[in-house]
């Protein structure tokens, strides 16, 4: 069913050459290689070469009785093509393949082609991309115009002609699924054309640099207003009469603003001082900056544990020293979670690398070889938290909408009163640093820095929402959260 293949070699471009039956009853099976080209591959064969898995069905749906198939490995740094313009991802080992069947261009694929592409493991933080050049994006290329197609390739009686790539257009990953592994990457894709696989840094050096000048500011700003913060809700706490819900809520605040100070300062502390320190005082920094984190996902918890018990309990609820209890469990439980991960020796130097394993910063935190305390006790702990304070975010949101429409709060309606609760509780429940979850992948950059400006400004979103919603003014509107406890309260009362 499968003919004698055909070989075509020239500088930076191997070609491969097979007819095919339609009436194949196995998966063609294609190997490939940067040096070596393209092969034929048996399907008991093995080896670190990358593989081309053409599935049957493509060859069942075309009408003639046989086909060509092409198969093309480029050089693409030989040959000057495929550049897109202010490309930042590395091609890997600057390899193209190229896949033709026939003369008429196939999408849409049930069973799609598959691409191995072979490699190391990648270094950490780079991202595997399967990607195929498109030219309707309409970048043009750099480098020599060299054209693939029929009489476009220099005359030579081994080489086939091979399909056709323009010097226009760019990387796209439509149609195509990444499947990454420690020796390859899969690429499963609905079409045929030319694929590689993008490698996507981390971070350039000039972004990493960008990015903690923003931070350093954004710090230094947010340490400030979290003193005002915290000596704002101490006034008006002392200066005028709350009822004991507000006075707990205010001491709260408190505590979830002296953590964010205190997240501010070890940053501060960590960006300047690691890399030129002592590996024990580094260790002790790492973890001193780990709890902070951990403190401030914790308070962040119990905000919504104390939003929860306002809103959805409403009565019924007293606990003896409340406010001390809160304490212990937002300062005490981070303690014995730093502890355990200390004992282990999760702390110490961390560097961030470029795809060229250049180090672009310094950091003390928990190191490469305990990436599963960082997963375990900073993702999968803030990812619970989360999930549960957006829960509460809606119940409160939904029941702050609906006063707005009782008679009795018609006569002086404030939206925007309500829109700025909403917003100041999706902050106040730290649902901006959800963001650290987009910051995988190509589109890592501006996510890197929406997560950086609005978590280093978080203390001055706080501080507003405090002053706006908190300081007695002469008519309580209903947008006020006091208001909408009071009213909670009173209609769960009647109820009952």
């Amino acid at each position: 069913l499968l003919q004698s293949g055909q070989q075509g070699r020239l500088a930076g471009l191997k070609t491969l050459l097979l007819n095919v039956s339609r009436a194949v009853t196995r998966d063609v099976l294609i190997t490939f290689s940067p040096k070596a080209g393209p092969s034929r591959l048996n399907t008991t064969e093995k080896g670190n070469t990358g593989k081309i898995y053409l599935p049957r069905g493509i060859f069942r749906s075309l009408s003639s009785q046989a086909v060509r198939v092409v198969v093309t490995v480029l050089n693409i740094q030989q040959l000057g093509m495929f550049k897109e313009v202010n490309q930042t991802a590395q091609v890997l080992d600057n390899t193209v393949v190229g896949i033709t069947v026939g003369e008429s261009s196939i999408s849409g694929l049930q069973d799609p082609v598959q691409l191995t592409f072979t490699h190391r493991q990648l270094p950490r933080g780079v991202t595997p991309q399967c990607v195929f050049w498109d030219p309707s994006k309409g970048a043009l290329s750099s480098g020599p115009s060299v054209r693939l197609g029929t009489g476009a390739v220099p005359v030579t009686h081994s080489c086939p002609p091979v399909p056709v790539a323009g010097q226009a257009g760019g990387w796209s990953s439509n149609g195509c699924v990444t499947q990454p592994g420690d020796k390859g990457t899969v690429c499963s894709c609905d079409h045929l054309t030319f694929f590689t696989l993008l490698l996507n840094p981390p971070l350039h050096g000039s972004t990493a640099k960008a990015l903690m000048a923003v931070a350093t500011t954004g710090c230094g700003i947010a340490m400030a207003f979290s003193i005002f913060t915290i000596a704002f809700c101490i006034f008006i706490r002392c200066r005028f009469r709350f009822e004991e819900t507000i006075r707990i809520n205010l001491g709260l605040h408190v505590n979830l603003v002296g953590s964010l100070f205190f997240l501010n300062l070890a940053f501060l502390l960590n960006s300047g001082l690691s890399g030129r320190t002592h590996p024990r005082t580094c260790r002790v920094l790492g973890g001193l900056t780990h709890y902070c984190l951990l403190c401030c996902f914790t308070w962040t918890a119990l905000e919504g544990c104390q939003l929860y018990l306002l809103f959805v309990k409403v009565l019924g609820i007293y606990i003896h020293h409340y406010l001390a209890k809160l304490c212990l469990i937002g300062w005490g439980f981070p303690v014995f979670v730093v502890g355990v991960a200390g004992v282990i020796g999760s702390y110490g130097e961390y560097s961030i690398q470029t795809t060229d394993h250049q180090v672009i910063a310094h950091l003390c935190w928990i190191t490469p070889k305990h990436l599963l305390v960082h997963y375990i006790t900073n993702c999968g702990y803030f990812g619970l938290i989360f999930l549960f304070n957006m829960a509460i975010f809606g119940v409160v949101t939904q029941k702050s909408c609906s006063l707005q429409g009782t008679a009795a709060v018609q006569g002086h309606r404030k939206p925007w009163k309500v829109a700025l609760v909403a917003a100041g509780l999706f902050c106040l429940l730290g649902a901006t640093w959800a963001l650290a979850f987009l910051t995988y992948g190509i589109s890592s950059t501006p996510m890197l820095y929406l997560f950086t400006v609005l978590n280093s400004l978080q203390g001055i979103f706080i501080f507003i929402w405090l002053v706006v919603l908190y300081y007695p003014k002469t008519k309580e509107t209903s947008g006020s959260l006091s208001y909408i406890i009071r009213h909670e309260k009173t209609t769960t009362a009647s109820q009952d």
